[in-house]
């Protein structure tokens, strides 16, 4: 998969460094996958859970933060559409971002 915007997880490790090493792993899984439907991303992710539009949040460093993506499975692109901790999430609509 290819990830857009990986400015924005840049940006958001560099204000919460505790979230670098977990965001790096997911982006670096992520962008080797080639996931044809959510079951690839259930496969790779147990914790995942899935959206309206083809949205993923992910569970990330042990649930203190939340990641959405807009997957686009037939262009093998990962959209970032937020990342933030529970409290900025519970802030958001998540199936709109």
């Amino acid at each position: 998969m290819r990830v857009i915007a990986l400015g924005t997880l840049r940006d958001f490790w560099t204000k919460h460094p505790d979230s670098l090493e977990s965001l790096s792993a997911w982006y670096a899984i992520v962008s080797r996958a080639h996931w044809a439907s959510p079951a690839d991303v259930k496969a790779a992710y147990r914790n995942a859970s899935f959206l309206a539009d083809n949205r993923v949040v992910f569970n990330i460093k042990g649930n203190d933060y939340r990641l959405i993506v807009a997957m686009h499975y037939n262009r093998q692109i990962a959209y970032i559409r937020f990342i933030g901790t529970h409290r900025q999430y519970d802030q958001v609509d998540a199936s709109k971002v």
